[in-house]
């Protein structure tokens, strides 16, 4: 299995992703950069856990408008099963009340304003669309 880190989603992901009916839940796994870079080179001392913070303190607000619930976030601290190239830093799970929901919201200008500090702070990140159901 090969796993690759993204900041943007690829175009063709978005086509079956907006197909998704009702909620969904997305499963972020977080890769942080040691130093936050913004591309417009604005100088700090933020790393980029804490750069990815301004961004997710914002989104959370953006969201929560929306109907959507930030469920759980967590540091990840090891793997017990299987093995990657580079561990994820943090783990989050976040529900929108549907996949076009979440496409609204990162097409907002709102959301423009403080994607800077998103993509100053993460290395990588994997976005796992899920729906609830039963094990």
């Amino acid at each position: 299995m090969n796993v690759e880190n993204q900041v943007h989603p690829d175009p063709e992901q978005i086509g079956p992703f907006i197909q998704t009916e009702g909620p969904v839940c997305m499963v972020n796994l977080l890769k942080f950069k040691d130093r936050a870079e913004y591309a417009d080179g604005r100088k700090t001392d933020l790393t980029g856990q804490q750069a990815y913070g301004l961004y997710a303190a914002e989104m959370r607000k953006l969201v929560e408008a929306s109907g959507g619930t930030f469920h759980f976030g967590a540091q990840c601290v090891g793997m017990l099963l299987g093995k990657v190239d580079e561990e994820w830093d943090l783990v989050g799970i976040v529900e929108y009340p549907s996949a076009r929901a979440l496409i609204e919201i990162s097409s907002s200008e709102p959301f423009r304003e403080i994607e800077v500090h998103r993509v100053a702070g993460l290395k990588g990140q994997l976005n796992i669309t899920t729906k609830r159901g039963d094990f």
